[in-house]
This record gives structure tokens, sequence and C-alpha cells, in this order.
């Protein structure tokens, strides 16, 4: 793979280190230079290929929306001035058969002063109520955040918060006039000690920032993609994708906390260590139903299925509407989709278990979780539970193709070792067996 400015391996690119501190002070941020030294739209080939198509579609919606507007309320004027109040009833009775066509008359106006109020109070609200992290508090999460911004060309460190999570596992991004800032829940910090998994919690900060980076909580990108957001379907299709976007950024940083992150998200801060994440990935490929596409279609981000495949495959982008394909592995269980009459009775699954005992690493049996300050050293390696090959499974015919890949799917670390990859084995998770 090259290994230039950029590049996999290369200053700024995927593994490599942070490129260096730029020579001047970057101007501030205004109306028309972005939040990043890369202009107004930012690393565009970093983006998903669906993001700025949806963008646009959603400003044009937008810009349609209040010329409509316009002129509902300059024919209500109009009629009421030539017709008389009888005519403009005729007129709202006809508008008020859709309540969503209500909705946008209400809320047109009165968004961008509303999203301004609501951005003012949440940014209030961390800095009355959350601990600020610095370079005198919580300095190693600080340090992720500036690190990133770096990276990224970020003309100003966002500010950094530590929110209470009350066991939820969660972070956000976003901002206030040309401020920005991330907000980590207290429960990532068990997740990134030095006994658990600091690079997830680095992909995820680095995630965090990549949406500040690319834009994605700019006042008004949020004006402008109001409309699109109330539909279904696109609304949710656009924030998909620039969920992958973001992911890709924080791949950019810290590919091999990408395991972690989706064992985080499907198993939790605590049983997240015990989850095979190839297992997880080829689930994507091998359950075609229309309800899983349904449940994608709907959700603001990539199920975490095909999230997995997307960050395991950096060979393609990230799958916004049809599964991906290619699974590595096989597995024992049939796919969810699939006749109850496929389905292993309970024999059949007790002699699965006894076989999948005697082929059990050792230390991999009891899957309890992972905590804190507890010496886990007679076991294997996190991040060895979490890539390795699935039990019981074989390898299929399906092979990552050899990188160096687009920009948008970033390609894999320095070295050519895929974060997903088995213990002991290099590049893009295991070529077909031959013969």
């Amino acid at each position: 793979m090259p290994s230039g400015p950029g590049s996999p391996g290369g200053p700024g690119g995927v593994g490599g280190p942070p490129p260096p501190a730029p020579s001047g002070r970057p101007g501030d941020p205004n109306l028309v230079n972005g939040a990043t030294t890369h202009g107004i739209l930012g690393r565009t080939a970093i983006r998903h290929p669906g993001e700025l198509p949806l963008l646009w579609i959603g400003v044009a919606l937008t810009i349609l929306a209040y010329i409509a507007w316009t002129i509902l309320m300059l024919s209500t004027v109009v009629l009421r001035v030539t017709e008389g109040q009888q005519t403009v009833d005729s007129l709202w009775r006809y508008v008020g058969i859709l309540p969503f066509v209500i909705q946008l008359v209400l809320i047109l106006p009165l968004f961008p002063l509303l999203a301004w109020w609501a951005r003012a109070m949440m940014y209030a609200r961390m800095r009355a109520m959350s601990v600020r992290m610095s370079p005198t508090q919580f300095p190693e999460g600080y340090r992720m955040v500036v690190e990133a911004a770096q990276q990224f060309g970020m003309r100003r460190v966002p500010d950094a918060y530590v929110q209470m999570g009350n066991g939820v596992v969660n972070a956000f991004a976003s901002g206030h006039g040309f401020r920005r800032f991330v907000v980590i829940y207290s429960d990532l910090f068990e997740v990134g000690g030095q006994s658990r998994d600091p690079e997830a919690l680095r992909f995820v900060i680095s995630h965090e920032v990549g949406h500040l980076a690319a834009g994605h909580v700019s006042y008004f990108r949020l004006v402008f993609t109001n409309v699109i957001r109330m539909i279904p379907i696109l609304g949710p299709a656009l924030s998909r994708s620039q969920e992958y976007t973001a992911d890709n950024f924080g791949y950019t940083i810290a590919p091999h906390g990408a395991p972690g992150v989706m064992g985080l998200l499907s198993g939790g801060k605590y049983l997240g260590a015990e989850v095979n994440v190839n297992e997880l990935a080829d689930r994507a490929a091998t359950d075609p139903s229309f309800f899983v596409h349904w449940a994608n279609w709907s959700a603001s981000h990539p199920v975490t299925t095909w999230r997995a495949h997307a960050l395991r495959d950096r060979s393609k982008a990230g799958s916004l509407w049809i599964r991906p394909s290619g699974a590595l592995y096989s597995s024992p269980l049939p796919p969810g989709h699939v006749w109850s009459s496929r389905f292993p009775t309970p024999g059949d699954a007790l002699g699965m278990l006894e076989a999948a005992d005697r082929v059990r690493p050792a230390g991999t049996g009891r899957q309890f979780g992972r905590f804190s300050d507890i010496d886990y050293s007679a076991r294997p390696p996190l991040r060895a539970i979490q890539t390795s090959a699935p039990l019981l499974s074989q390898r299929t015919d399906y092979a990552i193709p050899a990188g160096p890949y687009r920009d948008d799917a970033r390609g894999a670390p320095a070295g050519g070792a895929s974060p997903f990859a088995p213990p002991g084995q290099q590049g893009p998770p295991a070529q077909p067996p031959r013969g």
C-alpha cells in the first residue's frame, strides 16, 4: 500500500502517526471556511458515497418547503383581502387534509429559532452539570480528543465532557454557534481503561470528533435537513450515511478499536469482550429477511451486523439499503429467516455444545464478561477472543479483496493486518483454503 500522507500507515493515514501540527494558527471557523482546514465540505473522499447526495436532496426539499410555505402565506393574505374569510377557510381545509403539511406549516417558521435554542440549552447543560475533560482532568480521554482533532484538521479543539451514564454506553457530538463539543458517557471509561480496551474508547471518541470534522452538527445543516429528517426511509438513510462516515474517521485513527466497539454495541460493556465479531459480521450477509432490511431502513444508525461487516470489509462502503455480501465463515446454526424445520432439536444443540467444548481454546469457556481491576492474564487477550475464527464453522470461499481501497473504505492499517483477522493471521481475514 502507499505510505504517503493520508494513506494507510502514512502520516495522517490509517494506523499511522498523527500528522505534524500546523506551523501557523488556523484561522477562526466562520460561515464559509468550515470547522476544518479542509474547507466547508471537509474531506469529501472519506465520506460515505451516499451522504452528499442525500444531503443535497434534503437541502432541496427544505428549500421547496420554504417556497411552498411562503406561497401559502401570501395566498392566505391575498385571498383574505380579495375574496374574504370563507375562501381562506376553504383553502386551509384542503391544506389540513394531510397532517404532515400542517406540521410543516407550523414548524418551518419556528424551527431555526427552536434549533438554536435547543443547541444553546444542551451546551449549557453540559457546562453546568458534566465534567469537562482537560489536561488535568481525564487527560487520557482529552488527549484522544485532541489527537483526533489534529489529525482531522479541525481549526479548534472541541470541548469534551464526561456525563454520568447510569449504565448506558453512549456518546454524541453537537455544537452551538461555531463552538463544538463531544460528550462521553461515564460508562465508556470503564470500557476504555488500560485493563480493558482503550482502543475501543479511542475509536468512539474519534468517531464523534469525525462527526464534527464532517460538519454533521452544523447549525445550517440541521436547519436545511429538517424536512428530510421527517420523511420515513429517507431521513434515517441520511443519518446512517453520516454514521458510516464517522466510522471511517474513527477507523483512520483507531482501526484496532473497531472490533471492540462492535462487541460493545452488541454485547454491552462487560460481555462485549466475549463477542466473536467475525460471527457477528457474517450474519449481515446470511440473513436476507425483508424485516431485517426494514429494521435497517428505519434506523438512524446502521444495524450492528451490517456495521460490523462494513468495518471488517474495507474494500467497499457500508451498505445503506441492501444487505452486504460475503460471509467468511459458515455457521453451525441456520440463519433466523429460515423455516423452523431447519432449526436444531435440543439433542442437536447439545451435541454441538459438546463438539464446541472439545475444540474450545483454553480460557475461553466461561463467558461472563470482563470487569475493571481483575486479573485476566490466564485468559487469552480480549481481542484474540473477539476476532478468533468461530468454532464449528468452516471457512467459505469468500475473500476480502486486497487493498489499497477507496478513501471512503479506508483500507487496512499499517502493515496490512486487518483488525478483524484471527490471531496470527495477516492481511484481510483469511483467504479461503485451496484444494
